[in-house]
């Protein structure tokens, strides 16, 4: 495995306090989770055991910067992976500076009496929060917990947001933090997405880039359903990575919580930079991997092609290649996206990843200044003159770049109807190769340029009335204007005559005003 410049390789920001929320499946972790954060980023669903991966946030308790963790239903009765998610849940006990203990008012299980006791040395940093307090009625029902022995005990309602102020006041003194005004701000950093099909590879190369086990690996399919978040500094920049779940083929998404997940992966584009789209180098591309790509291109996000498992090839000469040319010819949309060729779970290549992870970074934030956009469309359309319409030619007048990550170019032109799509693609390309835009996505609108309002609507002002008058006075009696344009000519001698008109019409202005 090679030797990676990465540091702080952690899930969480180690250097704030620590909230954790441990309980049995069901009892409503994720939806106290997403009230406190203030977003739906825990899926919430009846089914027990819908989260699997601890799910950390920064949130802002009291407008103090903390890290609040969703963990998965801790079970008493285990398989399969079960066992991975109990441990990944009762491994957070040791590191929390505070733990909210989650139960439902309603009942108390064995597993909830298997918890009690688990948590018995941490007894100072437990606020055990009784939850489903939804009516009056059910207040009574918070005074049997007090029988645990637990010195500190709320009684919520995660759904309807009864008793959160309480439960925020106990975690701030148990912290020994203020309520205050000034709200932090978030500190700056890169943003990773890692897409594809299930099983390319994504929760393996997750836990390598952030030196902990965050993602649950698993050769099962859908294993990861919520959004996994880690962070980790490569070369001196922050990178904040997110880890979603495969996103499959509708027809092959039965349950409801994987939709979800689905959903929430489609989802994170929106929240990524640049974005690590997973493929299996030996399955090699699919028309799933294909749609994904077209919801990253619409969004103007960074892409780049991974190209996993080469530690699985068979080694013939340029076999990598072979498969890069083969998915450049079966993945046009992405041609200007990087690929790179990796092994996640040997390790290998994943340098020159982050690297290009950089410089696609860097151009998605690229701006270009608009007088040097509007000298290079000057060479451009001399070189390349837009094609003639039936209404005459296409004409590109003047542009700017409108917004950077996505970057975004508006350009005026004379007649945007039916403006070639050919020309719009020789611009884009143009952009790409003189201001360095060649690894992102490039999208350009078009705008007509603003006339006059129509003389026919409001009429000819009176220095129109006074030019059209000039005109006409000019040609001779026994000829008239009309059909004058249709002829060879007609419209160059049409625009001479309005010319000569026009300057008879201002010396004459300027005369009365000299007069005056």
């Amino acid at each position: 495995m090679e030797k990676l410049d990465i540091r702080n390789k952690a899930d969480i920001d180690t250097s704030l306090p620590l909230i954790s929320i441990i309980g049995r499946p069901n009892a409503g972790k994720s939806t106290l989770f997403n009230r406190l954060i203030g977003k739906r980023r825990a899926i919430t669903d009846p089914t027990p055991g819908v989260t699997r991966d601890p799910i950390p946030e920064r949130w802002l308790l009291g407008n103090n910067p903390v890290t609040l963790v969703d963990s998965g239903g801790v079970k008493l009765d285990k398989e399969g992976i079960d066992y991975a998610v109990t441990d990944k849940s009762l491994s957070l006990l040791s590191q929390s500076d505070a733990i909210i203990f989650l139960m439902d008012c309603t009942e108390v299980t064995a597993e909830d009496l298997m918890l009690v006791e688990a948590l018995r040395p941490y007894t100072d940093k437990v606020l055990l929060t009784v939850n489903k307090v939804d009516d009056p009625r059910r207040e009574d029902l918070v005074w049997n917990f007090f029988s645990y022995g637990y010195q500190r005990v709320v009684g919520i309602s995660a759904a309807h947001g009864t008793g959160i102020e309480e439960l925020e006041d106990s975690l701030l003194g148990m912290l020994s933090l203020e309520r205050t005004e000034e709200i932090p701000e978030e500190p700056e950093s890169i943003k990773l997405a890692i897409l594809g099909k299930p099983n390319t590879g994504k929760s393996t190369l997750m836990n390598l880039l952030t030196g902990r086990d965050i993602s649950i690996v698993s050769p099962i399919a859908g294993t990861t359903r919520d959004v996994m978040r880690g962070t980790f500094v490569y070369k001196g920049t922050d990178y904040t990575v997110l880890d979603t779940a495969g996103i499959r083929r509708r027809s092959k998404v039965e349950e409801d919580i994987e939709y979800y997940s689905v959903n929430r992966a489609i989802k994170t584009i929106e929240d990524a930079d640049v974005v690590l789209l997973m493929v299996d180098i030996q399955e090699g591309i699919t028309e799933q991997d294909k749609k994904i790509a077209e919801l990253i291109v619409r969004r103007g996000k960074g892409v780049i092609i991974v190209l996993n498992k080469t530690d699985l090839l068979r080694g013939i000469p340029n076999e990598i290649e072979a498969i890069k040319d083969r998915v450049r010819f079966l993945f046009p949309v992405l041609s200007f996206a990087p690929l790179m060729p990796i092994s996640a779970l040997k390790g290998v290549d994943i340098g020159k990843l982050l690297d290009m992870v950089w410089s696609v970074w860097k151009q998605l934030t690229k701006r270009v200044d608009t007088s040097a956009l509007n000298a290079a469309l000057k060479e451009w359309t001399k070189d390349n003159e837009p094609p003639r319409g039936a209404q005459g030619h296409y004409k590109v007048l003047y542009g700017t770049q409108v917004s950077a990550s996505p970057v975004r170019f508006l350009f005026f032109v004379n007649r945007v109807h039916d403006f070639p799509e050919t020309y719009i693609s020789y611009l884009k390309n143009m952009i790409r190769k003189d201001f360095g835009f060649s690894y992102i996505p490039v999208e350009i609108s078009l705008r007509e340029r603003r006339r006059n309002p129509s003389l026919n609507e409001n009429g000819p002002t009176k220095t129109e009335a006074e030019i059209r008058s000039v005109m006409k006075s000019s040609v001779p009696q026994k000829k008239t204007a009309k059909g004058i344009s249709r002829k060879p000519g007609g419209k160059a001698r049409m625009g001479k005559r309005r010319e000569r008109a026009e300057e008879i019409v201002r010396n004459s202005k300027q005369k009365k005003a000299r007069k005056r």
